[in-house]
């Protein structure tokens, strides 16, 4: 643009120097005022050029910070869609075999849940029964519960057995009798006779000791429910326990009586349990 000036001005001061009369320099001043506006004309199109070009420029500028934005916004895609695919493909086995393996769990756990409420079930309807085949004994001398899942029947010694004896009494024969009947009804019960003595020591001839005593007062009982009431002996288990599971202090006389006692354990059906175990866990 200078250089332009430059030449403009030049042209001008030649013409006013060539012109020497007043119409020649009149045609030169018109020629310069004409020449002045074009030269204002051509700035103001160039001033506008300048702002056009610089307009263009920045909404390059944006259009290209536009796309790549857009490219990395693409590659961020990319990478998450890649990243599914690994999940779906490589792994979707995985998570499926997963879900599979908390459903078997699941109902494992409700088929455990499922059998401890059939068992606590037939233990309670086993108490009924035995509570009303026994009737109106004393229950200082005929205890029927259920501890932990587990049916008791706790028999005093009075009840059973003479003082240091092992002959069951006839009255517990009737006892007997009653249990019998009900152990009867139940075919898959299974049973266990323990004997239990105070701590005070025994000597005898024919009894070594509390552990003796014990034992043969079990075996006495489960020949009684085999022989006399044909419970069947592979239902039956005989078990000493001597001194050492006290139910009172055998500080006392009453405390030692109530320790002196024949235990009927109703066994837990613990096979269903174990066949339930042993179902393959993923």
């Amino acid at each position: 643009m200078k250089l332009t000036k430059i030449l403009f001005l030049g042209a001008a001061s030649a013409m006013m120097f060539s012109c020497s009369a007043p119409k020649k320099l009149k045609k030169c001043g018109e020629n310069y005022t004409r020449l002045d506006s074009t030269y204002r004309v051509l700035l103001l199109d160039n001033a506008k050029c300048e702002a056009e070009r610089k307009a263009a420029a920045d909404k390059i500028r944006l259009l290209e910070q536009q796309l790549a934005d857009n490219k990395k916004n693409s590659n961020q895609v990319m990478d998450q869609l890649k990243d599914l695919s690994v999940i779906s493909g490589a792994q979707a086995e995985s998570i499926k075999k997963s879900l599979d393996n908390i459903g078997v769990k699941d109902a494992y756990i409700k088929d455990l849940q499922s059998a401890i409420n059939r068992k606590d079930s037939m233990n309670m309807a086993l108490v009924i029964n035995l509570k009303s085949a026994i009737g109106n004994l004393n229950d200082d001398d005929i205890n029927v519960k259920v501890d932990k899942g587990v049916v008791y029947v706790d028999i005093s010694d009075k009840l059973l057995f003479k003082s240091g004896s092992y002959d069951v009494s006839d009255r517990a024969h009737v006892v007997l009798g009653k249990v019998a009947k009900v152990i009867l009804a139940q075919p898959d019960v299974e049973f266990m006779v323990e004997g239990h003595t105070d701590n005070r020591p025994y000597h005898g001839s024919v009894i070594l000791d509390n552990w003796d005593l014990s034992v043969k007062r079990a075996t006495s009982v489960v020949r009684i429910l085999q022989n006399k009431y044909n419970v069947p002996p592979s239902r039956m288990t005989a078990a000493g326990r001597s001194e050492y599971m006290p139910i009172a202090s055998n500080e006392t006389k009453d405390g030692q009586s109530t320790n002196r006692r024949t235990r009927i354990v109703i066994l837990p059906q613990l096979d269903q349990f174990f066949k339930l175990l042993e179902k393959p866990q993923e």
